[in-house]
């Protein structure tokens, strides 16, 4: 596989076009353009970052195709191409993503399995680690940093918990985890782009770290994934 030298140039348009017009004529006119200006780049992306945080698990290129059989939208594509690293679903994941925004990255716990869930929020709940989880994201969501958490929460109180708990916030959480949004620009069509998700993996590596550590893998579906 060749070096990552940027996402092609017509990655952007590709995606403008397509959020026009998600169809599978539109699809099909265009697809060696999604294949060489943005699957294949993102794959090459993906196999040089596995060098450093390989650790984490494997990579993969997400399938284009959306899943409607419960959707009310049914149009049949996705208008962004996300690829990631990880062992399983909920155990700490580094994201990446392009699409008519730019560049997004992100890290952290996407999904819990009810069993991860209950190992997070007991983590939470203690002191240490709790204290530990708190800081971590104070640290990265700072004003004007550039990052966002995100995640589902829970409008109401856990139950088990006080709504007073000095992590309520937290606790609210049933998948947490962190990302950042760079505008279309050159560097994304350059090795500059790489050298973002590098930083921003590196800087999401303690989150990750204590999601391995604290919510592990799902004892079932986790294993398989």
């Amino acid at each position: 596989m060749s070096a990552f030298t940027g996402f092609g140039e017509h990655a952007i348009d590709f995606y403008d076009g397509l959020v026009a017009d998600n169809s599978k004529a539109y699809w099909t006119d265009h697809r060696a353009v999604y294949e060489s200006d943005v699957r294949a780049p993102m794959a090459a992306l993906l196999a040089e970052l596995a060098g450093e945080f390989g650790d984490f698990g494997r990579t993969k290129v997400f399938r284009p195709y959306r899943d409607v059989r419960f959707a009310a939208d049914k149009t049949p594509y996705k208008t962004h191409c996300g690829g990631v690293l990880e062992q399983a679903r909920g155990g700490g994941a580094f994201y990446v993503q392009v699409g008519p925004d730019g560049l997004l990255i992100g890290g952290g716990s996407f999904h819990m399995e009810p069993s991860q869930l209950a190992r997070y929020r007991t983590a939470v709940d203690d002191e240490p680690r709790g204290e530990r989880l708190a800081a971590l994201v104070a640290e990265l969501a700072e004003e004007g940093s550039g990052w966002e958490l995100r995640g589902e929460r829970l409008k109401t109180t856990p139950r088990g918990f006080s709504a007073d708990h000095p992590r309520i916030d937290l606790l609210r959480h049933k998948s947490i985890f962190l990302s950042r949004n760079y505008p279309p620009d050159d560097a994304l069509h350059e090795r500059a782009a790489l050298e973002r998700v590098r930083a921003g993996w590196r800087a999401l590596r303690p989150l990750n770290e204590w999601a391995a550590d604290h919510i592990g893998l799902a004892e079932s579906r986790g294993q398989r994934a």
